[in-house]
């Protein structure tokens, strides 16, 4: 069997950085009492548990982060207005919001300031999303695909700005854009927040699984970024399996595959796609 791993498999610069941040905490101890990140610093559910034996806590909320203690900000970034509170409760704020993700609300709410709504790409529940929205100070809607913004009335006495979660598809934002170019009475302005990371690592996805007999994309199952490998894989008609570990394989119903191409998320350590690796080359 060959394995075709992709270059762009795994970690991101943002997931790094949120990381080399936490880990200058543990491992010098700098941090001010406990160590909290707010909500789980990447969405991996293998490096979160490897944090934890580390004395890394998880809080849901802020009020869970009792004064005197240290809240690590995750690389989704926070809701307006939420490190200052922190602060003013006594805790001590370490920012490891991704750069791309922090580009993306600054650029929100100059917009926002300029009295124009906000038109957001992505889903509801997660993290990133929320802090965004936070942001859209002249107000917002949120759609996650094509259909429900047909069913947003745009107004020529309106003025908006479009933008995307990061970790969007771009090509299916690219439509979007298109879409509404046709409103032309409208006044409206296209924010580029999707991350390059993202659409090269789904540009490659999409270049490998081509030539493939099956696909293979790690990352946690809580992961929008790598859910959103899945589904452009998945558009192509290629067969594909979104798998956290190497006991997620299917092993005896691989073994007919010739040729399987590997890719990961951005939040998926290299060894958990090591050993992914080795499991099939050795099928």
């Amino acid at each position: 069997m060959e394995v075709i791993r992709a270059a762009t498999a795994g970690f991101c610069m943002g997931v790094v950085l949120a990381l080399q941040k936490l880990d200058e905490l543990v491992e010098s101890g700098s941090g001010r009492g406990a160590i909290y990140t707010l909500g789980p610093i990447i969405h991996n559910p293998q490096v979160m548990a490897a944090y934890a034996e580390r004395g890394v806590h998880t809080a849901d909320s802020p009020k869970d982060i009792p004064p005197g203690a240290t809240a690590v900000i995750r690389a989704h970034g926070v809701p307006l207005g939420t490190q200052e509170d922190l602060r003013e409760r006594g805790v001590q704020v370490v920012d490891a919001t991704c750069p791309k993700v922090k580009k993306a609300q600054l650029l929100i709410e100059k917009e926002a300031l300029q009295g124009r709504m906000l038109i957001l790409y992505g889903e509801k529940s997660h993290p990133e999303v929320k802090g965004l929205l936070s942001y859209a100070r002249a107000g917002a809607f949120l759609f996650d695909s094509r259909e429900k913004l047909d069913r947003f009335a745009l107004s020529p006495r309106k003025t908006y700005c479009l933008a995307a979660q990061t970790t969007q598809d771009r090509e299916t934002f690219d439509l979007i854009v298109r879409d509404l170019s046709r409103h032309k009475e409208c006044d409206l302005t296209v924010l580029q927040t999707i991350c390059d990371a993202t659409r090269q690592r789904q540009e490659e996805a999409v270049r490998i699984a081509r030539e493939m007999d099956f696909m293979v994309v790690v990352g946690g199952f809580n992961s929008g970024n790598t859910r959103r490998l899945v589904q452009v894989v998945t558009a192509r008609r290629i067969p594909v399996l979104h798998v956290e570990t190497a006991r997620d394989l299917p092993l005896d119903n691989m073994r007919n595959y010739t040729k399987i191409g590997l890719t990961a998320g951005a939040s998926t350590p290299k060894e958990a796609i090591d050993e992914i690796h080795s499991t099939l080359a050795a099928l």
